[in-house]
């Protein structure tokens, strides 16, 4: 019973400090490419796994993806349309929006203000699809399948449906 406890302690500690490490360096949200020498993104200087990939089985999440998960939790418009190619294509739960500024929109209406939580990362040939609990406004919330699709370094296509 006890390592019930603990494990969610430990998690949550290892997130509040990965969470002020990156609030202390303004480059941190950079969608740069990592160089061999550099950590992996959702990597300490270690090479541990951070929390957010543990929880996703230890399968680092692509930068595409990893961008628009960063950009949902510093609450960065900006950042996430630009985690998108200038072509992309979103499929909300049926709903479609096509370009930067249909997604731009979108998200300014519906995503920015939210918690997303990656709860399962599962790579495919070209991307990858996340479990997500998604909570608008940052309370209640439900989960969700977001399959990325990545072309040149940015989404291509993002289809969301509930899980």
């Amino acid at each position: 019973m006890r390592h019930r406890i603990l494990l969610p302690l430990a998690l949550a500690a290892a997130l509040l400090t990965a969470c002020s490490d990156s609030d202390s360096d303004p480059d941190s949200g950079s969608a740069a490419p990592q160089t061999s020498k550099a950590p992996a993104a959702g990597r300490s200087a270690d090479g541990a796994p951070s929390p957010q990939e543990a929880a996703a089985g230890g399968e680092e999440v692509p930068s595409a993806a990893q961008a628009y998960v960063d950009a949902v939790a510093a609450e960065d418009l900006d950042a996430l349309v630009d985690a998108f190619h200038p072509d992309a294509r979103l499929i909300d739960v049926g709903r479609e929006f096509n370009g930067r500024d249909e997604i731009r929109d979108w998200a300014d209406d519906e995503v920015i203000g939210g918690r997303l939580t990656v709860l399962k990362n599962t790579p495919k040939p070209g991307g990858t699809t996340l479990l997500v609990r998604f909570a608008p406004g940052g309370t209640g919330g439900f989960e969700a399948n977001y399959e990325f699709d990545v072309r040149d370094g940015r989404i291509a296509e993002l289809n969301l449906q509930y899980a």
